[in-house]
């Protein structure tokens, strides 16, 4: 009896290290969902003036296209292409004995973002249900250049569009549930932080990075 269970257990591992090498390594999919920019703000206080500026960003959507490749049962690299789209409030204000000003002005902003990423399963290839965590390194385009409504006072708005290019680290946890051997549903969370484009155009400038959280479902295709 104990050299069947022997011979049952060698057979089940066998198998499923097959199974696993028999899943396709190539993969590619697509994830929609919410993305949440970071705020920021400044005040700077003298016995003679006070300065106080942020800005205030709103939820927008998200889209993930993603391409990759299984190296081994628990690690595979990505490419991605991240678009999302937020609206800004920008507000600066200022008092000094003599008056004062403001300007409050709303805005569209858009960013591109091609990242090369690892993943790192928790569980090995071949399973149903597969959590991973992963990171890497994005070049993120940010622009802003459509100015919903301005209102001011005392103060110039910014007028120029809000533009600029950066280097960033992704990281982002998520899940794969098998609903066939070739399709997942697929969950991930991550976070991309890099320089931040909006900060220095508020008066005073702002000086926080800029972070880009993304709440994303879809779904993955091996081939």
């Amino acid at each position: 009896m104990r050299l069947v269970c022997v011979a049952i257990c060698v057979v089940l591992a066998t198998s499923t290290a097959a199974l696993a090498q028999d899943e396709p390594g190539t993969f590619a999919g697509v994830l929609f969902g919410v993305s949440t920019l970071s705020a920021d703000g400044r005040s700077v206080t003298t016995p003679a003036d006070a300065q106080i500026s942020l800005y205030k960003p709103e939820n927008g959507v998200a889209l993930n296209v993603f391409v990759g490749y299984h190296l081994a049962r628990f690690f595979s690299v990505q490419a991605n292409y991240v678009w999302n789209r937020n609206d800004l409030a920008l507000v600066s204000s200022f008092v000094t004995p003599s008056g004062g000003g403001f300007y409050e002005q709303q805005r569209r902003s858009n960013q591109h973002a091609f990242v090369a990423d690892t993943l790192v399963y928790f569980r090995r290839l071949g399973s149903g249900i597969r959590p991973y965590l992963g990171t890497g390194l994005a070049i993120v385009r940010f622009s802003s250049s459509e100015v919903i409504r301005t209102a001011n006072s005392g103060m110039t708005a910014p007028a120029d569009p809000i533009t600029a290019t950066k280097i960033g680290l992704r990281s982002h946890v998520g899940i794969d549930f098998a609903l066939s051997r070739r399709f997942r549903l697929r969950y991930s969370f991550s976070e991309t932080i890099s320089g931040n484009p909006i900060s220095p155009h508020l008066t005073p400038a702002g000086r926080r990075r800029l972070a880009n959280f993304q709440n994303l479902f879809g779904f993955v295709a091996a081939f």
